[in-house]
């Protein structure tokens, strides 16, 4: 444990942890523990990491880079217009972000992607609808979820940013781990896969009443427990129909305040795509902060409306494990 008295402090204790550290990981960020006085770092890597993603405004330093490796080329700290209090708010921002369903399996996205065609490759061959185009600085994502034998198979597909982390289910003899998450979470923006089960199949999920969507969204930004988050809100439902079997998917805009660790209030703003295949209810919610929503808003309704998930009648034999 080290007490942070001055920031000159903490930016010669950061300049000596970044000086050790060449790869970045999203799991790191989530073995930070803070309160109001004193940060606990339970590994050396967890304290360069939080040092990247509070060094500056824009956090430049901590956005992962388009490339397999994930390499952080630049640094850049400079702490001296930030209060003690806010580097402690922000630390703990990121933390309950990264931590809320991370699986282990953190990879950059152009490494899980590998393109437009190589995606549309592994559509083709289960007979779904390719995806035609790609927005600028996108790239398209198509991966099973449920290889494990505690899960049953769905074929999840959507677009997000080039240049956000992948992080995908791990498995191992007692089955599967984890869910299908992109983000930059240096920032806090977020796109999450999250399997609804109470409900069951839901037909005519597109007649479904407010509370039954709010319900599944809750469900999915709550699965640390529910005292993560209060003041929950669904603001608007639109319904609306793919091209697949006439399939139903509802995008679901909604707010919450997001509980840290660290006793702050987090407002995070977000829009939901939900559907119903197999025997559940799917969710992909992606969220940011309020202060960032303006920004963020239209990539965040790119990635909802572009979620697409199949199960009834396909083979997913030679992908389970």
């Amino acid at each position: 444990k080290r007490s942070i008295n001055t920031h000159q402090q903490d930016t010669d204790q950061i300049h000596l942890a970044v000086s050790h550290v060449s790869l970045i990981s999203s799991d790191h960020i989530g073995d930070l523990l803070i309160n109001s006085e004193t940060m606990t770092v339970r590994s050396f890597l967890s304290a360069a990491c939080a040092a990247l993603v509070l060094s500056s405004n824009d956090v430049a330093a901590f956005s992962p880079l388009a490339n397999s490796n994930n390499m952080v080329s630049t640094t850049s700290l400079g702490m001296s217009t930030d209060s003690r209090r806010d580097f402690l708010n922000r630390v703990a921002t990121t933390s309950a972000v990264v931590a809320a369903g991370l699986g282990s399996g953190v990879m950059p996205a152009n490494a899980i992607g590998g393109g437009l065609n190589k995606v549309n490759a592994k559509l083709a061959s289960y007979g779904v609808p390719t995806i035609s185009s790609l927005p600028g600085g996108f790239t398209p994502l198509a991966e099973i979820y449920g290889k494990g034998k505690n899960r049953f198979p769905l074929l999840v597909s959507y677009v997000h940013p080039s240049d956000w982390v992948v992080v995908l289910p791990s498995n191992d003899a007692n089955g599967e781990d984890g869910t299908i998450q992109v983000g930059e979470y240096a920032k806090g923006d977020t796109a999450t896969f999250f399997l609804y089960s109470d409900p069951g199949n839901v037909k005519n999920i597109g007649e479904q009443p407010k509370s039954f969507f709010q319900e599944a969204v809750i469900k999915a930004i709550s699965q640390k427990g529910n005292n993560v988050y209060q003041n929950f809100k669904v603001t608007k439902i639109e319904p609306t129909t793919s091209g697949y079997k006439d399939q139903q998917y509802v995008l679901v805009d909604f707010k919450y305040e997001l509980l840290t660790g660290a006793g702050f209030e987090v407002d995070r703003v977000g829009v939901a795509s939900v559907t119903s295949v197999g025997d559940a209810v799917e969710v992909l919610w992606c969220a940011s902060t309020r202060q960032r929503y303006k920004k963020t808003e239209d990539t965040l309704r790119t990635m909802a409306s572009s979620f697409r998930v199949y199960a009834d009648g396909l083979s997913f034999s030679d992908e389970l494990l």
